[in-house]
């Protein structure tokens, strides 16, 4: 009688301790929450073009790195620059701006010059000067110096200029007009030509 006592008492803790285990499962998965975030990030759009035309129109891209052709500078000023003799300066405007698309600002630097070939690349010197968009790009022309070369084949100096962002947003930002005098010099190839093709790159800045 008293083993069937001892077994029975057994037989109640263990079953009591598979009711508490159960218990305890149950708890630890009883609450379970969670949180999610999500962004949207769009990146904004930059664009630089230029014309030989004038401040206002005849705007286009000329980036030769993507097979569009470089822009064809009109020297006129106050010679033709078919028939230079030593001496002479030739001069041709050139206007830079963002596009109306462009969400930001911009620094234009000359990042480098290209000769061509021809005979006289040598003998021609040049100075791209930043003037204000209304002004004529002829010997009275004032602003600041971008870039210079002995030849036709160098650069000295890179001085950054500003480039602002249309405003209001959907409109061009304001042009800046790079004034381009190339001179001849005393050893000037009779009959010789010379071609020369100028980099400008224009990098974001935030706003």
């Amino acid at each position: 009688m008293v083993e069937k006592d001892t077994r029975r008492k057994v037989l109640a803790v263990l079953a009591g301790g598979l009711v508490l285990g159960v218990g305890i499962g149950v708890t630890l998965a009883a609450w379970n929450d969670s949180e999610f975030a999500t962004g949207t990030f769009t990146a904004g759009s930059f664009n630089l073009e230029g014309s030989t035309t004038s401040a206002t129109t005849g705007y286009a891209d000329h980036n030769v790195d993507e097979g569009d052709a470089a822009a064809s500078l009109i020297f006129e000023l106050p010679a033709v620059a078919s028939s230079m003799s030593p001496g002479d300066v030739v001069y041709a405007p050139f206007w830079v701006r963002l596009d109306s698309t462009t969400t930001n600002s911009a620094t234009l630097v000359p990042t480098g010059i290209t000769a061509g070939t021809g005979g006289n690349e040598a003998n021609l010197s040049y100075t791209v000067t930043a003037i204000a968009d209304e002004d004529t790009c002829g010997a009275a022309a004032t602003g600041t110096v971008v870039a210079t070369g002995a030849t036709l084949s160098a650069q000295t100096g890179a001085t950054a200029v500003d480039l602002a962002e249309g405003a209001p947003a959907g409109t061009a930002g304001t042009p800046v007009q790079l004034c381009f005098a190339v001179t001849a010099g005393a050893g000037l190839t009779q009959g010789a030509t010379a071609t020369a093709t100028w980099e400008f790159t224009a990098t974001s800045t935030a706003d």
